[in-house]
Formats: structure tokens, sequence, C-alpha cells
């Protein structure tokens, strides 16, 4: 461990980040969420075809793929918070621009709403490393668990919202969900306003090994590979859910209790993540969440039952919460702290990139394979995250700390 990272630890002023990116997360999450529940249905409305329904999550999974890493370089200039704050107000523009597409019943431009969210999106991905960096190594899992929690609120909230806004601007479905999500995105910007993360480094200075040198550990390969996979199948799963719902006769209200669920699910287990992690290792807790992740496509598998949907998206949170943030966590210890924008700002384009190919092929898939064909994908993917994990969990030499 280097004299600057040690000097960086402060535990009093990084439960108190925690705190406030955890504010942070659940306004972001709830916009988020009904974004999920009505992208797909909004898509399926304007788009020229059914096979494009789900487009929108991808443009804006896209929008996070192309910004993640440009953020990560000017919140290193910046510094955290102006970063935070600036991306939320972009969000903001991107929920007021879909609100206008919906209007005007133009699914070029909102497609462009979705893909301003994405910017947000890819700054609310450093929410959790935020917070881990002035934490000590002990508080740091739970620091990262701390701001994902604050998806319990946004999951308690988004759906609702969702159920409540449908008709707030009627008779135009859904353009009063997109305008409630604008007022979120600000004000989650005035909460960003109070976060301290002082720069570890000069930004004119050396920034550690270079990027390539951080990549190449089989560390930083298996922990983002994990993050992919965790994330990946997340989003495959989640995006095709609504419409396929509403392809089987259930509602709009009912696939908003679902996403609830399964939202809960996501960020309910972050109160005791960081203590497993802690007590059992990343690597083992990472693979319990990718067995999760089956058990989410069996359920989809056994049928088409509204008792299939809820118990496979839950699930499906729950593999999601202990496979990204062990991953996140086995990811903090591959760099040092003046190394770490760089290496943050790879894994997330990575895991964002992998997500844009996973929400839009869900709806490809659901179109040409149907519902089954979603859940089927699933396994290849645990396959390989289990024998990644597997394989580091059994080299010791691969597991040491860059520090």
């Amino acid at each position: 461990m280097t004299a600057l990272a040690a000097a960086a630890f402060d535990d009093r002023k990084a439960k108190r980040n925690a705190a406030i990116l955890a504010v942070a997360q659940a306004l972001y999450g709830a916009a988020i969420t009904a974004v999920v529940v009505t992208a797909g249905l909004v898509g399926a409305q304007l788009a020229p075809s059914p096979s494009w329904a789900t487009l929108p999550v991808s443009m804006m999974i896209v929008g996070t793929a192309l910004t993640t890493f440009p953020i990560s370089l000017m919140m290193r200039r910046t510094g955290r918070r102006l970063g935070f704050v600036l991306c939320a107000i972009a969000g903001a523009a991107g929920a007021l621009t879909g609100m206008a597409a919906i209007f005007q019943r133009s699914f070029g431009l909102f497609l462009l709403g979705c893909l301003l969210l994405g910017i947000y999106q890819a700054s609310a991905s450093y929410y959790r490393f935020a917070a881990a960096d002035t934490a000590s190594p002990a508080f740091r899992p739970k620091a990262i668990s701390w701001v994902m929690t604050g998806g319990i609120v946004a999951a308690l909230i988004g759906t609702v919202i969702v159920m409540g806004t449908v008709d707030l601007l009627a008779p135009v479905t859904f353009a009063g969900t997109w305008l409630v999500m604008a007022a979120l995105s600000l004000i989650g910007a005035v909460i960003l306003l109070a976060v301290d993360i002082p720069r570890t480094e000069d930004r004119h200075a050396a920034t550690g090994r270079p990027l390539s040198v951080i990549a190449r550990q089989p560390r930083y390969i298996v922990s983002a590979t994990t993050g992919m996979l965790a994330y990946g199948i997340m989003m495959l799963v989640m995006t095709a859910t609504p419409v396929a719902m509403l392809g089987c006769g259930f509602s709009v209200s009912d696939s908003s209790w679902v996403i609830q669920w399964h939202a809960l699910a996501m960020f309910v287990p972050s109160f005791f993540t960081g203590s497993l992690i802690a007590r059992f290792g990343a690597e083992r807790i990472s693979a319990l969440g990718m067995l999760m992740l089956v058990g989410a496509a069996v359920s989809g598998l056994l049928g088409i039952h509204f008792e299939n949907f809820a118990v496979g998206l839950v699930l499906l949170g729950l593999g999601w919460n202990f496979g990204y943030i062990g991953g996140t966590t086995m990811l903090t210890t591959t760099y040092e702290a003046d190394e770490r924008n760089k290496a943050q700002g790879l894994n997330d384009f990575l895991v964002f990139a992998t997500t844009a190919v996973t929400s839009l092929s869900a709806g490809k898939l659901l179109d040409w394979f149907g519902w089954n064909g979603v859940n089927l994908a699933v396994f290849p993917m645990v396959v390989l995250a289990l024998v990644m994990i597997g394989w580091l969990a059994t080299h010791p030499k691969s597991r040491v700390a860059a520090g």
C-alpha cells in the first residue's frame, strides 16, 4: 500500500459520503426503474417493428458505455462532485426529451432521450466507487454496500411513480412519468453538491501503471468479467420482462409490481452483502450470485404464470447483487489510488458495453424465440463466469492485491 493511499483513508468522511451517495442512488434508481418499466412499452408503441421494442433501453446503455470512460477522465480533472452534478442534469434533459418524443410520437427522438439518460447512468455507476475512495480496506466493502442500499428506496418509489403517473398527462400515456423522472434527476443534482471527495492525485501528475498492465492482471480480468456477466444477464432478462408479461396478457401494473420486487431483491441484500464478502470472500459470494441467476432462468422456463415471473425476477435481483458487488469488491483490490479512475473507467465501459448488447438482444430473442429463448441464453454466460471465478479461487498467486 502506498503512503498516498494510506493518507487518503478517512472512514468518517467515507461514511458521510456513502450516506449522501445512497440518497443520490435512490433518486437515480427511481428514475431508471421508471425507464425500465416504461421504455420497452413505449418502444413497442413507437418502434417500426416489435423486435426493436427494447432498443430504447439499449440506447440508454449505449449512452452509458460511450460516456463511462470519458466521465472517469473528466472526474479525475474536475473531481467527483462536479462530474456527478453535470451528469444528473444531463439525465433530466434526457427525461424531458423522452417526454417530448412521447407527445410527438417520435421513435428517433425517444431514442435520443434514452441516450442522454445513459450519461446519468454512467456517472451513477461511479457512486459505489466514490464511496470507497476515502474508505479504509476494512470499511470499503460496507461503503459500497451502503450506496447500493439506496436502490431499496428506488425500488419502493420507482414503480409506484410509474403506476401513479402513467396517465398524469392524459391522454398521452407515460408522458407524465418521464416528466417526474426529470424532476428526480434535478433533485439528485442538488443532493450531489454535498459530496466531499478530494482528488488523491495531481491532475498533471503521473497516474501509476499503464492501463494495459492493470487490465492484464488475472484478478482484474475475472472481476471485470464477473461484473459484465452479472449485469449483462440481469439486463437481458429484466429488459424483456415487461414486454413478455404484456404479451402474456398481464397489465402494466402487474409488470410494475414484478419489477419492484426485482429491484428490492437487487438492493435489500446490500445491508449484509459487504459483511458476507468480508467473511467468505468476494469470489464465493460472486459464485453464489451466479447460481441464483441460474435459478431465475429456471423459474422462467417452468411457466408463464405471474408467480414464475415474480420468483424469477426476485432471484435475478439477488443474483445480480451478489455477483456485481462481489465483482466490484474484487476490482477495488487491483489498482492503487492514483490508478483508480482509468481502472474503474475501463471496467464500467466493459460492463455497460456488455449490457448494451444483452438488452438489445432481449428484444430480438423475445421476438424470434419467445420468453424461453431469453432464459436459455442465461446458462452459457453463467458457466463462463463460474469457470473464471473457480480458476481465480484455486490460483492463490493471482489473488494478490495491487497494493
